[in-house]
């Protein structure tokens, strides 16, 4: 039984130093985006904006993993100065089963048909002239 939770804690370090490398990636990507190609040689269009507006989307959704783990997440912390060394690992299951896995599933649940809906009509962005629909 340990021999398993070792095994599942090895392999979310793994997935967790991915998805760091992943946000990592995508911020160097934006910042070229962004700053080098706009700023440093003028050169700007609507799809690059388009793009760099998805790639911080991205990023943010693959840095709150990682800033989790690390424990660099924010809290409020009234009561942790007062209570034992055990407090933050159970307040952060607490919160984790009670709050943020519901919240997490109520937006899949509430958004998974409008998401399939778009790939389905292969809807691309409202913006004139930015990215278009991406056809697999």
């Amino acid at each position: 039984m340990i021999k398993a939770f070792l095994a599942l804690a090895r392999l979310l370090d793994r997935l967790t130093l991915w998805l760091c490398m992943a946000a990592g990636g995508t911020l160097v990507g934006m910042v070229l985006i962004n700053v080098v190609l706009r700023y440093g040689f003028g050169s700007g269009s609507i799809k690059m904006q388009d793009l760099a507006s998805y790639s911080f989307a991205v990023f943010l959704i693959l840095a709150v993993p990682l800033c989790h783990a690390r424990g660099g997440h924010v809290r409020v912390e009234v009561l942790a100065e007062r209570m034992p060394a055990r407090y933050l690992p159970t307040a952060d299951a607490v919160a984790w089963a009670f709050f943020l896995t519901p919240i997490f599933g109520l937006i899949i649940w509430a958004g998974w048909g409008d998401i399939a809906f778009s790939w389905q009509i292969a809807e691309g962005s409202t913006t004139p002239g930015a990215l278009a629909a991406c056809i697999w």
